[in-house]
């Protein structure tokens, strides 16, 4: 289980397109870098929602391209999808991007959820049970990994012998988890597992989870403090500085701890995003 850590007051995140030319993608995460921002993310998808012939780089290769042009933000997937990769090769792919981004990766892992994407690129795809299962046993098998210097492990869905795993990740214990999730299986697994936790939805669909995150930790004897609360909001308005202070507000006062915004497309919305990185995000992380 991950200690007892200080959760920071705010952190602030950005969620970007990966779609080409490869050269605007870079000069994104290099202005979310300049802006001040603490965390810069991709998806893990090889298809668009809405037009699925539109044009996506893979994530976890983008993301080490990625690692290359920036220096200082976190960076990570939003979330990587537990049924597109055996653990084993998941947990080289994130150790190897460490390494690339100098100790600056955020793993971010959910247990998978669009059919569509399955049937197109011919994944299986199962039922709830046996994907909250796999996730299970995925995080067991991350950790015994990062931990240990041969790994046997047995599982129900996964397995591996006698395997040998180095380097080990930059960051010590191992890498920082955020799990994306809402259902009760999913929650009690990111209160043994998580050291963020990061879900979608508005206010009022968002606040029953925090509580029953909260009593997630305390059956196992976990400080709920000790977990960060990430919400990747419907509801932040790009409307002006004002409006998005006032939605962020609502999340920040039903108890989350780090913001994941999307960057806009829009040239009048990315412009509020620009002012509010200036005139309101400094003042958040004071408060």
């Amino acid at each position: 289980m991950p200690g007892a850590a200080t959760v920071p007051p705010i952190r602030l995140g950005v969620v970007t397109a990966q779609t080409p030319p490869w050269a605007a993608v870079v000069e994104q995460w290099q202005e979310i870098e300049a802006l001040g921002f603490d965390s810069a993310w991709l998806t893990d998808h090889f298809m668009t929602h809405g037009d699925e012939d539109a044009p996506i780089f893979e994530g976890w290769t983008a993301l080490a391209g990625l690692a290359m042009a920036t220096s200082r933000i976190r960076i990570g997937l939003m979330v990587t999808g537990n049924t597109y990769r055996h653990p084993s090769v998941l947990a080289k792919q994130a150790v190897t991007v460490d390494h690339i981004s100098g100790g600056r990766l955020e793993l971010g892992l959910g247990a998978g959820w669009w059919e569509r994407e399955h049937e197109a690129y011919g994944f299986d795809f199962p039922g709830p049970g046996e994907l909250v299962g796999r996730f299970a046993e995925t995080l067991d098998l991350l950790e015994r990994l990062q931990a240990e210097r041969r790994t046997e492990f047995t599982g129900r869905y996964y397995s591996t012998r006698d395997t040998p795993f180095a380097p080990k990740s930059l960051q010590s214990p191992r890498l920082p988890v955020t799990i994306g999730c809402k259902g009760p299986k999913m929650l009690a697994l990111t209160a043994a597992h998580a050291d963020a936790w990061n879900t979608r939805g508005t206010v009022e669909m968002v606040a029953p989870r925090m509580a029953a995150l909260d009593d997630a930790c305390r059956l196992i004897g976990r400080d709920p403090s000790t977990l960060v609360r990430s919400v990747w909001p419907y509801e932040a308005s790009f409307d002006s500085v004002g409006d998005m202070a006032e939605s962020i507000g609502g999340y920040r006062e039903a108890g989350f701890t780090e913001i994941i915004l999307d960057w806009p497309q829009e040239p009048e919305r990315l412009a509020v995003l620009r002012a509010a990185s200036r005139d309101l995000f400094p003042s958040l992380r004071r408060s």
